[in-house]
């Protein structure tokens, strides 16, 4: 009986070729597809898989429980990495990974594969979560192991591969860059983009237009949230209202796209020490977390609100390099969740031509006292009493101008 392996499989040629190339070393190759929200023909992957050699194929549909259990929940920490990228691609891998190992449980294996390559951070962020979540697990990292790299030296290799194992491919010599695509985002990468100076083509972008493409006039949306939670979009404009986590991302999604919200061009840092240029569109995550910032200006409490920007730093490096289900995020999730149960409210949106625009948010949980903070009325704060803040707080500055 050959030794059952779960590949995580995409289709694409590096994995369509590594499927018949682990068939090829002996082992049962089951091919596992993790619908994350990409726009792919899943019948025809499957298809293909099969007829490349995969003894089974699982197509997983996963959108749901990413939007509620990954992406909400990175929201309510405000995750970000190195202040600009919302993470779409980290955010996804953790319940991917998940889902590979609950695969390979089902079919009595440990042996888990994938085709990320050396370079990158999808390997560190697989391997952890694997590592995590199976502990005797045996990983097969084909673009770290010195048989494949000896035979497959880049893309030319890989066709030729294919070409001769009858492999069906759908793939030129040369790509202008690599993508990845799931519900939060898409990304791209590589290629003609690793020249940090040429601006991306316009033609590149799938998912939203051009801000100078956007319709002329103004979009009134107003977000609700629940602990932090984004549970009602009404689009004033419009007069539709879109309940359900999926269904309100989705819209979400789709009104950004028409209002070319969403782009953003950067260097990062990856994992593995690489400085990496990324181009990534990120339609919904970019309203959902303007909107999500704004309500906690409100209702959070200012200590706290210091501390939370901390947090949301690290949490956002910690999803960034792969470390979901570890120690350190359960923790800070923990004070992250404590934060959010009077993150409940109204946030008011203008979107426009690529802007996403706060008009007005209220809660009942409002720290705002209009009474306290007009310069019309007095309320329960007594301006003379600033002039002993200030002396005590400025102490320490008089002692040590004085030393001067």
């Amino acid at each position: 009986m050959k030794t059952k392996i779960v590949l995580a499989y995409s289709g694409g040629l590096d994995t369509s070729v590594m499927l018949k190339w682990l068939i090829k070393k002996g082992y049962e190759v089951i091919a596992y597809v993790a619908d994350v929200g990409q726009k792919e023909d899943f019948q025809e992957i499957k298809n293909k898989a099969l007829k490349t050699g995969a003894s089974k194929v699982y197509i997983e549909d996963l959108k749901k429980e990413l939007v509620e259990n990954y992406i909400f929940q990175a929201l309510k920490a405000n995750a970000i990495y190195e202040e600009q990228y919302l993470l779409g691609t980290a955010i996804a891998r953790p319940i991917i990974a998940k889902k590979q190992v609950e695969i390979a449980k089902k079919e009595k294996t440990n042996i888990l594969a994938h085709g990320c390559t050396g370079k990158g951070n999808d390997q560190v962020r697989f391997e952890l979560i694997w590592m995590h979540l199976m502990p005797d697990v045996k990983i097969i990292s084909p673009w770290k192991n010195q048989e494949w790299l000896k035979k497959f030296k880049g893309r030319t290799d890989l066709i030729k591969y294919a070409e001769k194992e009858k492999i069906p491919i759908d793939v030129t010599l040369k790509k202008p860059y690599s993508t990845d695509e799931n519900l939060m985002h898409i990304s791209y990468e590589s290629g003609i983009l690793e020249d940090t100076k040429i601006a991306p083509d316009p033609s590149m972008f799938k998912l939203t237009k051009s801000p100078m493409n956007a319709p002329d006039k103004e979009t009134k949306i107003i977000i609700e949230f629940e602990k932090g939670i984004p549970i009602l979009v009404n689009n004033v404009t419009k007069q539709e209202k879109i309940k359900g986590s999926l269904k309100l991302f989705n819209y979400l999604n789709n009104l950004a796209s028409e209002n070319g919200i969403g782009r953003i061009d950067i260097v990062e840092n990856r994992f593995v020490g690489i400085k990496s240029r990324g181009v990534y569109e990120t339609p919904a995550g970019t309203i959902l977390l303007k909107a999500h910032q704004d309500l906690e200006s409100i209702v959070l409490d200012k200590e706290v609100m210091n501390l939370k920007k901390l947090m949301s730093s690290l949490v956002g490096k910690i999803i960034y390099n792969g470390f979901w289900y570890s120690a350190e995020m359960k923790f800070l999730m923990a004070a992250i969740n404590q934060s959010q149960e009077n993150v409940t409210g109204k946030v008011y949106l203008t979107l426009y031509k690529g802007n996403v625009i706060v008009t007005g948010r209220e809660s009942k949980y409002s720290l705002y006292n209009e009474a306290i903070a007009s310069m019309e009325e007095e309320g329960g704060y007594d301006q003379k009493d600033a002039a002993g803040f200030i002396k005590i707080t400025g102490l320490r500055l008089k002692l040590n101008g004085a030393k001067k």
